[in-house]
C-alpha cells in the first residue's frame, strides 16, 4: 500500500523555503502525504506527477502569480481543493481567487491549523441568508478602497502604474494604501 493510499495528500507552493518547510512540517506531524515547490513550474510540474487532494498557493511569487498556479492546479484535477495565502489581502484578489478555483483564502501568517479550519470551511455548505435581511451597499469610502486595490492588483502590485490607471498621483496612492479599509 503507497504513503498516498493511507493519508492525504497536500502541495505546498510558496517561494519563502523556510516558511515553506515549517508548513510541510507541520503538515507531515499531522498525517499528510507532503510535496513542496517554490513556483508555479515546480508546482504544475508537481501536481502533473500526482494530484494532491489539497494545495496551499501563495499569491506573490517570482514569475507566474499563485491566481496562475491556482488556474493550472484547477485544469489538472478539479477535485483538488486550494487555498491562496497573501500578505498582501484584498477583496479583489480574494474573489479571483475563489473565481479560478480556489476553496478560500487566507492571509499570511497562516499556521497549519488555520489552513486545516480554511479547508473545513471551503467544504461547509453555503450559509442560507435571513428571509428578512436586507442588502446594505457599502460606503462610498469602502468601495473607493475596494476599488483602488482591485486597480492595484490588477496592475500586478505597481503602484506607479496604478496610479496612473486611476487618474492620481503616485504618492495621493500611496497615502491611500496607507490608511486602514473602512468599516462598511
Amino acid at each position: 500500500m503507497t504513503a498516498t493510499a493511507e493519508k492525504p495528500s497536500i502541495l505546498i507552493v510558496d517561494d519563502d523555503e523556510v516558511y515553506r518547510n515549517r508548513l510541510a512540517r507541520a503538515f507531515v506531524d499531522r498525517g499528510y502525504d507532503v510535496k513542496t515547490a517554490s513556483d508555479h513550474d515546480s508546482g504544475v510540474a508537481a501536481a502533473t506527477a500526482e494530484s494532491p487532494e489539497f494545495a496551499v498557493v501563495d499569491l506573490k511569487m517570482p514569475g507566474k502569480s499563485g491566481l496562475e498556479l491556482v488556474k493550472s492546479l484547477h485544469e489538472i484535477d478539479p477535485a483538488t481543493k486550494t487555498i491562496v495565502l497573501t500578505g498582501y489581502g484584498s477583496i479583489a484578489t480574494a474573489i479571483d481567487a475563489v473565481r479560478l478555483g480556489a476553496t478560500y483564502y487566507l492571509s499570511k501568517p497562516a499556521d497549519a491549523d488555520d489552513i486545516v479550519a480554511a479547508f473545513a470551511r471551503g467544504e461547509a455548505p453555503p450559509l442560507e441568508p435571513p428571509a428578512d435581511h436586507e442588502y446594505r451597499a457599502p460606503s462610498l469610502a469602502r468601495a473607493e478602497w475596494e476599488h483602488i486595490n482591485r486597480v492595484l492588483s490588477d496592475a500586478g502590485g505597481n503602484i506607479s502604474e496604478a496610479a496612473r490607471r486611476l487618474g492620481i498621483h503616485r504618492r495621493s496612492l500611496q497615502r491611500k494604501l496607507q490608511k486602514y479599509p473602512p468599516n462598511k
